[in-house]
């Protein structure tokens, strides 16, 4: 039996709009390190990328976006396995607090991963 292969171009596409988005609104594609491209540029690329996306090896470069105005498609995997991460700017709180610690904390022997609230209260 083979291994079912997604195409990159459908799976971004599918991505967007489950979240609402169009093609129109992405603003550039690329790399925060190496550089952008337009989205039409990454279309005529995409359109024939078909990947296995199972675990294994990632298969497509970790660093790509595709970005909008307040929001971002990121690549994350697990153990090779990949996918498509829909990220929107954050809302900023309407309480400003007073910050005395940003890191992780011991407790007894072990180092427990914590959230601001818990480390600031």
């Amino acid at each position: 039996m083979g291994k079912k292969l997604v195409n990159l171009l459908d799976e971004t596409l599918e991505v967007l709009r489950k979240y609402g988005k169009s093609e129109e609104e992405v603003e550039w594609v690329g790399s925060e390190e190496w550089g952008w491209f337009t989205w039409e540029e990454f279309k005529e690329v995409a359109k024939d990328v078909w990947y296995d996306n199972s675990y294994g090896v990632e298969e497509i470069a970790i660093d790509l976006v595709v970005v909008g105005s307040d929001w971002w498609l990121e690549r994350s995997s697990y153990d090779g396995k990949e996918w498509w991460v829909f990220k929107t700017k954050p809302t900023r709180p309407a309480e400003r607090k007073r910050l005395k610690a940003v890191c992780i904390r011991q407790v007894g022997q072990r180092w427990v991963p914590c959230k601001l609230g818990e480390l600031n209260e």
